[in-house]
């Protein structure tokens, strides 16, 4: 693959993995085969890295035309810190932003490295795209939702997940309000896991029928308590969250086709978090 080198591409493979995938600085991947008596710099690592990213760059053009055609697109954004990069100082925050589409088996899952978390990221990455986009709350992506063209759908992992936060500082052995959204939540999402090998026909009219109730249910609680808790406890946080983003939360009934959470991307982006 690299004109005049040693390294054949099993090996790049193997180092594009180890640092990409398991999330291995190039330091200690260095030191790994050192203990296997191969001795390789890891200046000479990291120019390894950059000249297969320039050979890859049809490839990536390509995924990127595969990931705008997507009738649905994941995006998620996760810190990174970049020790010596020139003009900045070594603890600036950077980002790295994921965006995941495609059916099961042929999945186009991209990574964006910026050092900025602006809404105009983003706008730039998804420039002409035309249908949903699966985000969390986090307000860079409200330029993104106000394109023409595309609607934004919300995670209902993260509401959830409030509402497991929230139950944790419960009194012991007590059944709170927390649990009653929990129940709901939980049936949306068992009736998502029944649903899940139907066709994208068959899954729109069972949310119709199943999910569609629940959804009514949740709302008319919502209504009833969003008054009654205090915006700063951990239960409103949780209430206020879900009422905050209950349009684009309940979007996934609308098509068969449309996920529920944004599990896609987070978990695409897992080898950065536990990376750092």
């Amino acid at each position: 693959l690299i004109e005049k080198s040693m390294a054949s591409p099993s090996v790049l493979a193997m180092l594009l993995t180890t640092k990409y995938v398991d999330g291995l600085p190039l330091h200690r991947f260095e030191s790994v085969l050192s203990r296997h008596g191969i001795h390789i710099p890891r200046q000479t690592l990291a120019r390894w890295v950059i000249q297969c990213s320039e050979h890859f760059q049809p490839l990536l053009n390509l995924m990127r035309d595969r990931l705008l055609e997507s009738p649905v697109i994941h995006c998620d954004e996760t810190r990174v810190q970049v020790l010596k990069e020139p003009d900045r100082d070594p603890t600036s925050q950077s980002w790295m932003w994921v965006q995941a589409s495609g059916p099961p088996d042929r999945q186009v899952v991209l990574f964006d490295y910026t050092t900025s978390r602006a809404q105009e990221v983003p706008l730039r990455l998804l420039e002409g795209y035309r249908g949903y986009v699966m985000t969390d709350d986090y307000a860079g992506y409200n330029a993104l939702a106000l394109q023409p063209g595309i609607e934004r759908l919300a995670c209902m992992a993260h509401a959830r997940r409030k509402f497991v936060d929230a139950q944790k500082v419960q009194p012991k052995g007590k059944t709170g309000r927390a649990d009653v959204a929990l129940a709901m939540i939980n049936k949306l999402y068992g009736i998502e896991r029944d649903l899940k090998e139907v066709s994208d026909e068959q899954r729109f009219i069972g949310r119709q029928e199943r999910s569609l109730p629940i959804l009514g249910q949740l709302k008319s609680w919502l209504d009833k308590t969003y008054s009654q808790v205090t915006p700063q406890s951990v239960l409103g946080k949780a209430v206020h969250y879900l009422a905050n983003n209950r349009s684009r939360l309940e979007r996934y009934v609308e098509a068969g086709h449309l996920p529920i959470d944004n599990n896609l991307a987070e978990r695409a982006i897992k080898p950065f978090v536990i990376g750092r």
